[in-house]
Order: structure tokens, then C-alpha cells, then sequence
């Protein structure tokens, strides 16, 4: 039996979800849906494995989730990321006290990325 949860995140606003997901994450558009010209947009972006839905939708979710992301290339991730020079963020990597490092990033809309890497690896 296989699962991929996929973790749907509340964005009020396309541009600046587009602006850090795409331009500052480094994650691909791969798709996105509104019923009509002004309506809520729905859209899935990815980095590898990764999925996350964005969703503008009222009811989908609240926004300020936390999304842990385990990786094991969190220092080529970070560098990737923070290469960027995306003015709102400037993430460090820290190291947790059981030995796992990680660094962790916040959208536009309060929500959050933990991405780790296990102690062990």
C-alpha cells in the first residue's frame, strides 16, 4: 500500500504565492484552476517529489500551517535558495538537539516550510 499526502496551503494572493513558491523556492507551475476570470485560483507546484497545493478557496484550509519537508541535500537546497536573494527571507541552517539539521521558511501568507535533514544521514 503506497499514500503521497500532498499538503494544501491558503495564499490570498497569486502574484506574491507566484513570487516565493516560484521565483524564490525554485518549485515548477503545474497547474492551475479558476472557474472564471476573479474567481479563487487552485494550483499545484512541485520540486522534485515535492507537492503543494496553493489554494485562494475560503474553505480549503487556514493559513499559518507548517509543512516538514525531510531531504537529504538540505545544504544544496539552502544554497539554492538563498541565492536567490529573496528580500523577505534569509533562512539559516540550525541544528536541532537530537542532531538533525534543518532551516525553515515562511510564505507571504504565515505558512511554513520546515525542510530537514536527518542527524543520522
Amino acid at each position: 500500500m503506497q499514500f503521497q499526502a500532498i499538503p494544501i496551503v491558503r495564499i490570498f494572493d497569486e502574484s506574491k504565492a507566484k513570487e516565493f513558491y516560484l521565483d524564490f523556492m525554485g518549485m515548477s507551475p503545474d497547474w492551475e484552476h479558476c472557474f472564471e476570470p476573479g474567481f479563487p485560483v487552485y494550483m499545484q507546484v512541485s520540486k522534485g517529489d515535492l507537492l503543494i497545493y496553493l489554494s485562494e478557496h475560503s474553505g480549503d484550509c487556514l493559513p499559518g500551517s507548517k509543512i516538514f519537508v525531510n531531504t537529504d541535500e538540505l545544504v544544496a537546497l539552502h544554497q539554492e535558495i538563498t541565492s536567490r536573494g529573496y528580500k523577505y527571507s534569509r533562512p539559516e541552517i540550525a541544528t536541532a538537539p537530537w542532531g538533525d539539521r534543518y532551516f525553515e521558511v515562511i510564505d507571504p501568507f504565515s505558512n511554513r516550510l520546515l525542510f530537514n535533514e536527518n542527524g543520522n544521514t
